[in-house]
């Protein structure tokens, strides 16, 4: 088993969970990434899941449970962002 990067093992990521449209263009359902304003918790995500990029633009966000419309608000580590692409229906 490969041990955490140094900076990972001061600071617990941040969860990053994808749903529906957002989960079939990274790959995954899951990516964690360091804290940091949404924005660059995003960035992270989609560093690591480039196709993340050309989804996100058309989602909304939750930062724990709350709806998040300011991308520049920090989102604290061990935090969980959900990312919510439009959704059909319903």
């Amino acid at each position: 088993m490969t041990p955490p990067a140094a900076d990972q093992e001061t600071t617990p990521a941040v969860a990053v969970h994808l749903f529906a449209a957002a989960r079939a263009a990274a790959g995954c359902s899951v990516v964690e990434v360091q804290p940091g304003t949404l924005l660059a918790v995003l960035d992270q995500a989609v560093a690591r899941c480039p196709g993340l990029g050309d989804v996100l633009p058309r989602c909304s966000f939750l930062v724990n449970e709350v709806a998040a419309h300011d991308m520049s608000a920090e989102v604290p580590s061990g935090a969980r962002v959900d990312v919510l692409p439009p959704f059909a229906g319903g």
